[in-house]
């Protein structure tokens, strides 16, 4: 059992605290950008002090909690996954099946597209 299996199994038997996940992520966006408009003098103060440094530590913040919102969305949103496969996002699987081919890898992404404009009809 895969650990996407197990995300997917516990957020559906427990939808509170897979909606808890998806509060969070929208609390940490907008509590983020909140910070990033309060204390703007103090951020710009700091970063002018060395910018390399700083600026680079801003970077990785920002990172950082970009990553954390979208973790937050996915266990949040796991329950609503179609089926039991292990994938865990159902992205396009060109790399993953095509081999090394950029022809089979343009074929897998035309088979993406054509079974995604299937599931819109």
């Amino acid at each position: 059992m895969s650990v996407c299996s197990r995300i997917k199994g516990f957020t559906r038997h427990h939808e509170h605290i897979a909606d808890l996940f998806s509060l969070l992520a929208v609390v940490l966006l907008f509590a983020s950008i909140w910070f990033a408009i309060d204390y703007q003098g103090v951020i710009f103060h700091w970063m002018k002090e060395n910018v390399i440094i700083n600026g680079s530590l801003m970077i990785l913040a920002i990172v950082v909690v970009v990553f954390m919102i979208f973790a937050l969305l996915n266990i949040g949103s796991a329950r609503f996954s179609e089926g039991d496969t292990d994938a865990c996002f159902g992205t396009f699987k060109g790399r993953r099946h095509g081999g090394t081919s950029i022809g089979s890898a343009l074929k897998n992404w035309v088979n993406h597209i054509e079974h995604v404009n299937k599931k819109h009809r």
